[in-house]
């Protein structure tokens, strides 16, 4: 999805060209909101997108009474980003990674984390705003937050996880769940016909909800049962069922009450588990998965700094073959 948002450039370049001319010097009063919007022809939500980014870059401040002013003449148009992720793993390392080779030499980054936690998340927001041109942000499942993310003072990007209200506000690359599953699960129909019920196990807390309705889908197009588990506590695992796991702690969970029962994936039931590593090439002889490209989305995350209009991305799955279905 894309939206043109290159219009509000006109207000920063007015002014970033101004003081390179020597037209316009520290203190000096802009024009007003209306001004600018009478001037260029602009929204007010333009407007105010193109003072959020002076600001962001500390060009201009304002003051009650007076509006906006020039308050620095030296100009440093380096990005200052404020990363916040949900959490450290080996699959964020490798976007973070892959995020940090695209970016300029100059580019500074701050990495912090919110733990899921939607307090930790406004706060560090809140405690950052201002300080940054640009918040790259993983929001996972929290809703509402348009308030919060239009009052930062600069550009503001998602990644990886966040709710559809957020999508075409702000650019973002992230994870299609409901369609990745869905499309996963039709490309191995075929496959899957051996089985009779699918069980999907995460965390209710941390996973998005998007998957199982993925799995809805498919099952009522294709005549499966389905069923949501919170979590694997040592539930009998039934013959013919097919596990899809989204975390690895269920994951061992299901393996060893398999060996309990005397079962084997990809014999009597089957498990995919998201997320491909090494590991899981050899893990009970190889677990199928479902994986995005996480160094991708670092990438595409970092191009999508340099590009002004407005664009949302649906990163690229993969669904690996294994003996455990």
């Amino acid at each position: 999805m894309i939206q043109n948002e290159s219009k509000y450039k006109l207000v920063v370049n007015h002014v970033i060209d101004g003081i390179n001319s020597g037209e316009i010097n520290k203190g000096d009063r802009l024009p007003s909101i209306n001004e600018y919007r009478h001037m260029f022809n602009l929204s007010r939500d333009t407007v105010f997108a193109g003072i959020k980014e002076l600001k962001a870059h500390g060009i201009i401040s304002s003051a009650p009474g007076v509006g906006y002013f020039v308050s620095n003449v030296r100009l440093n148009l380096r990005q200052n980003i404020f990363l916040l992720f949900n959490e450290m793993n080996s699959f964020k390392q490798e976007l973070y990674n892959a995020f940090m080779s695209g970016l300029d030499k100059d580019d500074k980054v701050d990495l912090q984390f919110h733990n899921y936690n939607r307090r930790v998340f406004e706060t560090l927001l809140r405690e950052a705003n201002g300080k940054y041109t640009t918040y790259v942000l993983m929001p996972g499942k929290f809703q509402g937050l348009a308030p919060l993310l239009d009052s930062l003072n600069g550009r503001v990007f998602l990644l990886d996880h966040y709710h559809n209200e957020l999508r075409g506000r702000y650019s973002g690359v992230g994870q299609n769940f409901e369609d990745d599953t869905y499309n996963a699960l039709v490309s191995e129909l075929p496959r899957l016909r051996r089985y009779k019920r699918i069980c999907m196990i995460q965390s209710e807390a941390k996973e998005p909800y998007e998957r199982f309705t993925g799995l809805q889908r498919f099952a009522r197009e294709n005549g499966f049962e389905c069923k949501y588990m919170n979590g694997f506590n040592g539930k009998h695992i039934t013959m013919a069922d097919l596990f899809i796991i989204a975390n690895d702690t269920d994951l061992v969970k299901v393996l060893k009450q398999a060996a309990r029962q005397n079962m084997e994936p990809g014999r009597e039931f089957g498990i995919i588990s998201y997320n491909d590593t090494t590991l899981k090439e050899i893990l009970a002889g190889g677990i199928a998965t479902l994986s995005t490209d996480f160094r991708k989305m670092g990438k595409t995350m970092a191009s999508l700094l340099k590009r002004k209009e407005i664009v949302n991305i649906d990163n690229d799955w993969n669904l690996t073959i294994r003996k455990s279905l």
